[in-house]
């Protein structure tokens, strides 16, 4: 069951290996730039060859840039028989892998692994001189490897460096772990050849063996290449290097090739065919240099400006052409998108120098059928839609960013506030329900203010909105609901009105000091009341108003024969409010109970 798990195991990783790890473009760099390699083998002579099966932890190579070269990039890739060895030394420095690419020989089933680390900061401090690769042991699992000629180990350092000598250039940098099982094509994408004038390629391979030759052949774009004597046409991978011409870099290959005959100015792809019958060749990493004088066009959006309740963007942008070989020409066209509809178009005021940026500032409508929620996208080398400048790539030309437009806050009606008052327009007022009333969005932050002024400049708000007092009424109350930027004011009246009449029909007026008028509770909150009150007979015996002491149990009309004090019994009122809410008048009986 053991064997059979672990051969599901190895079929899965084949599988993964093979179709996750094609070689694929890793980095790009366009200027001023070139490449070199640095490396070496761990082995002591080429495998398979009835030599001993042995490997050393480590070895060294010495980096030799010229005067005015500059490193960009720094990338270490290391290599050999097994499932790896992910923690090294370069310099007496720990490097840790950050990628890592394993592959299965299909016909003996063995694993083989790459590991990469970008060290551009550990070269960019040390510069020239030697570096010491070490810590990669092998040696528990190379005795394996040896029947089959297959055991290995090494390492290189891709270095990609500028110098304002060279012509612009765009150099490409692919990786990945691919094995020639028979042939293979490998297509490189994101060339954009414009002169193919000093074009070249550069390979990193693994376990090229230079005692098989067996149609063994490199292609480029179905043309042959080689580079005889180093590289000859039939055994492209045997354990060279062209930096130093070594032919003992036993079992990995740094060839580096001129193809100014082999690509073709307005190429965007190549594809590299590589045969070998018998040999088992890895290829971890391409390098391809090629003349290109062109811009990138990338554009990005610093700010965004906006006014409460307006459609009009103030929008400040700026157009860069950072990675580029070339200037990006004055009157480049930039179109503005909402929600992909176009909105406004602009143009680039000057040429834009290699590796700079101009701002700029354009003032944008949005159309009422845009929602208030969009996506506003600047898109550049754009003229509605047709692009006119060649670029490095074309694929970053756009910029999008979400925008809500500020929009006051919505809200919902306030009905006006009414309390009953025995001081006229004196009242006092709870509103601080009001608060949660009025708000669509419980976002919001909402005040109370007195003036519509004071609202609008959100000064002096109403702090006790609970045991609010109104000194005289009606008076508004206006209302301020605020959101992040913008607001709404609203408005509410408070009113007061007189309080409910409460009529005791009884009374004593005998002088005790007690119950001695007719009462009438909340009756001189109504300025305009009449009163009179009638004996059994329906004689008019009393009437009064606001300015009349209560009915104390006499008569102030002419003509009663009682005037003065009246009788015990029972007696009428009418009582006219003379108020908009009470037309009808009050009628009913009051006992006199002397």
């Amino acid at each position: 069951m053991a064997k059979k798990l672990l051969t599901i195991f190895i079929f899965i990783i084949a599988i993964n290996t093979i179709y996750a790890q094609n070689i694929t473009l890793y980095n790009q760099f366009n200027g001023r730039y070139d490449f070199t390699f640095v490396g070496n083998t761990l082995n002591t002579d080429e495998n398979g060859t009835g030599a001993p099966c042995t490997i050393t932890t480590g070895s060294f190579d010495t980096v030799n840039l010229n005067i005015g070269d500059t490193v960009e990039a720094a990338y270490l890739y290391w290599a050999g028989s097994g499932t790896g060895d992910f923690d090294i030394k370069l310099n007496s420095t720990n490097i840790t892998a950050s990628r890592q690419f394993s592959v299965i020989q299909t016909t003996s089933g063995r694993p083989f692994f790459s590991a990469f680390a970008d060290i551009t900061a550990l070269v960019q401090t040390t510069g020239n001189g030697n570096y010491t690769f070490s810590e990669l042991d092998l040696t528990a699992v190379i005795p394996e490897y040896c029947s089959n000629g297959t055991n290995f180990g090494g390492w290189a350092i891709i270095i990609v460096y500028k110098n304002n000598s060279l012509p612009l250039n765009q150099l490409n940098v692919y990786d990945g772990l691919q094995f020639v099982p028979n042939a293979i094509n490998i297509t490189l994408n994101s060339l954009n050849v414009i002169d193919n004038q000093d074009a070249k390629i550069g390979f990193l391979a693994w376990e090229g063996d230079r005692s098989i030759a067996v149609n063994e052949s490199l292609r480029i774009n179905g043309n042959l290449i080689s580079n005889p004597p180093l590289n000859p046409a039939d055994n492209a991978f045997n354990g060279t290097n062209s930096i130093t011409g070594s032919t003992t870099l036993y079992n990995m290959d740094l060839d580096v090739y001129n193809i100014q005959n082999n690509i073709n100015i307005g190429d965007v792809s190549a594809t590299i065919q590589l045969t070998s019958d018998r040999d088992f060749v890895m290829i971890n990493s391409i390098v391809t240099k090629l003349n290109s004088q062109l811009p990138d066009a990338t554009v990005r959006i610093d700010a965004i400006g906006q006014s409460c309740n307006t459609r009009t963007l103030i929008v400040d942008y700026t157009v860069s052409n950072t990675n580029s070989t070339n200037f990006l020409p004055v009157g480049t066209f930039i179109t503005i998108y909402a929600n992909n509809q176009a909105v406004g178009t602009a143009q680039t005021m000057v040429d834009i120098p290699i590796g700079e940026s101009r701002n700029y500032q354009i003032t944008v409508v949005i159309p009422s059928t845009i929602p208030a929620t969009f996506d506003l996208k600047f898109v550049v080398d754009d003229n509605n839609g047709v692009a006119s400048v060649t670029e490095t790539n074309e694929n970053n030309n756009n910029y999008i960013q979400n925008v809500s437009l500020w929009l006051s806050p919505e809200f919902n009606t306030l009905l006006d506030q009414t309390v009953c008052s025995n001081y006229n327009e004196k009242g006092v007022f709870n509103f601080s329900a009001y608060e949660q009333l009025v708000k669509k969005n419980t976002a919001d932050i909402v005040a109370f203010f007195e003036t519509n002024n004071d609202a609008i400049a959100n000064v002096n708000p109403i702090i006790n909105t609970s045991n609010y007092t109104a000194q005289t009424t009606p008076e508004t109350i206006y209302v301020r609901i605020s959101n992040d930027q913008c607001f709404s004011v609203t408005q509410f009246k408070l009113i007061t009105e007189p309080c409910p009449i409460i009529i005791y029909n009884h009374y004593t007026p005998n002088g005790d000091g007690t119950n001695d008028s007719f009462y009438i509770q909340n009756l001189r909150s109504y300025l305009n009341f009449s009163l009179l009150i009638y004996n059994r007979w329906g004689k008019l015996i009393w009437e009064g108003n606001i300015n009349s002491p209560d009915w104390d149990g006499k008569s102030n009309k002419a003509g009663i024969v009682t005037k003065g004090v009246l009788p015990e019994g029972t007696y009428y009122y009418v009582l006219n409010l003379n108020d908009s809410k009470h037309t009808e008048p009050f009628v009913g009986w009051v006992f006199l109970n002397r």
